[in-house]
């Protein structure tokens, strides 16, 4: 149904203050509930008190590996990207509230026409057109408003994905290079016992050949220097795929960064303490606890939009212009057109359609809602995680340590005491393979050690920066 009447305009002027309101629910933002305290915090030297940890690579004392995470976090693909999702969902912002301002266009044109001879007078005749024309639809009922509600917090939740890359990305290159700084450490301790296994092979030799030992001495030394040796190829391949994974994270060809990563160096140095804030902090710095809260503001505004399509709708049109046969008159108050027009749509039967719209839109709302409650479980589930594998792979690793430092003392007793012809030749293959296992799981329990304080920074949500918020429109959880 519409209405076209001259006089309207007159009462729309007594919508506008109407214009005010916006049918359908506001959102509230809710507290998760959650516990006061982490379970496993003691265990992993954790302290209960706050702090920045948007950087917190630079906690490792590693000025490499610094550079490495910030390169990343600049030209990574996946940063790039990103990003570039948030300009689109700012600029879809920015398209929700021009819906809100009338539209204006501007018109000028010219026609020249010339008539038949033989059906007409064959005149030659001009119109000449130039004006305005504006249109606004009043938003009486706030179905654009909270479509801007919804945009906002569509922004919100793309700017916490942005962040979640973040922290994905800072972690995935530590991670990298915490593999590859310990891939060349068990290269290291192999190619020394490598050393000794050979050494071991040559004493072997000789006292067979003095007749002190038989030839199965000889052939069980060489095995075992070859099971050593045959380790290194598949230790190699490991520290290649780290170094060409880092090179890709950080938006380089693969084998980019090999000079700088080639010279050893041992694996970053841990902190002698965490500083673990509480659970509520946590949800606070998840970014996908940021983004599922908005998406729930997002799909709350979206239920006003579908209810507002039940009520009528406003608009006002109207022109301004000059039309004259000659372009000499065109803009004389004589060629002066103008006309304004109000009209009201209804609709009145739609089989239920507009209903059904708002039980879709609150379904979806509860899913939104349903999906934020897990992705808070979820977070305090990755944090629990992350400080029991914490505290395990220290105790883990200080075992390994007396294990290790034992294992060398034994094997050095047994080659001098074979040397001498005080025990057989199997405790020294014995206390070798022994040597062998104890440093490379050594070496293990500290890339499990450090990969665990990773992923727990990564569970605490570090890694994102405030920087990132400026001109963001929606960082502030938008306007409910």
């Amino acid at each position: 149904m519409k209405l076209e009447v001259k006089r309207l305009p007159r009462i729309f002027l007594l919508l506008i203050p109407l214009a005010g309101c916006a049918v359908g629910p506001d959102y509230v933002r809710r507290d998760p509930v959650v516990p006061a305290t982490w379970a496993n915090a003691a265990g992993a030297n954790a302290v209960s008190r706050s702090e920045d940890i948007s950087r917190w690579w630079q906690r490792l004392n590693d000025p490499l590996l610094s550079e490495l995470v910030e390169e990343a976090l600049r030209n990574s693909p996946d940063m790039r990207s990103a990003r570039a999702r948030l300009t689109e969902v700012r600029a879809r912002l920015d398209l929700a509230d021009a819906g809100l301002y009338p539209a204006l266009k501007g018109s000028l044109s010219g026609n020249r026409s010339k008539g038949s001879a033989v059906t007409g007078s064959g005149s030659t005749s001009e119109l000449y057109n130039a004006g305005f024309d504006a249109s606004w639809e009043l938003d009486v009922f706030g179905a654009r408003r909270r479509a801007i509600e919804a945009a906002d917090a569509d922004a919100g939740a793309t700017l916490a994905n942005l962040h979640d890359t973040q922290v994905s990305l800072s972690a995935e290159v530590a991670l990298n290079y915490a593999q590859l700084r310990s891939y060349q450490a068990r290269l290291q301790i192999s190619r020394d016992n490598l050393a000794a296994q050979s050494e071991t092979l040559q004493i072997t030799d000789w006292r067979a050949q003095a007749g002190l030992v038989t030839t199965l001495e000889v052939e069980q030394a060489r095995s075992n220097l070859m099971q050593t040796r045959a380790a290194i190829p598949a230790l190699n391949t490991g520290l290649t795929k780290a170094e060409n994974r880092l090179a890709v994270l950080l938006g380089k060809f693969p084998a980019a960064l090999h000079d700088r990563l080639s010279p050893p160096l041992e694996l970053p140095a841990l902190p002698e303490e965490i500083a673990l804030g509480i659970p509520a902090d946590t949800l606070r710095q998840r970014p996908d606890v940021q983004a599922a809260e908005r998406k729930v503001a997002a799909e709350t505004a979206r239920i006003g939009q579908a209810t507002a399509e039940r009520y009528p709708s406003f608009s006002l049109s109207g022109s301004l212009g000059w039309k004259a046969f000659t372009y000499g008159a065109l803009g004389t108050a004589d060629s002066l057109t103008r006309s304004v027009t109000a009209s009201i749509a209804q609709t009145i039967f739609d089989g239920g359609a507009a209903s059904s719209r708002i039980r879709a839109q609150n379904a979806v709302q509860e899913q939104a809602l349903i999906a934020w409650e897990k992705a808070v479980l979820t977070a305090l589930e990755d944090v629990e995680n992350s400080l029991a594998a914490y505290a395990n792979s220290r105790e883990r690793q200080e075992a390994l340590q007396v294990a290790a430092t034992s294992a060398r003392n034994a094997a050095e007793l047994a080659k001098q005491r074979y040397q001498s012809g005080l025990i057989d030749f199997q405790s020294v293959l014995d206390t070798e393979r022994s040597l062998l296992s104890s440093e490379d799981s050594l070496a293990g329990a500290r890339m499990d050690e450090l990969s665990a304080l990773i992923g727990l920074y990564k569970a605490l949500g570090g890694g994102w920066q405030d920087s990132d918020r400026t001109d963001d429109k929606s960082s502030e959880g938008g306007k409910p």
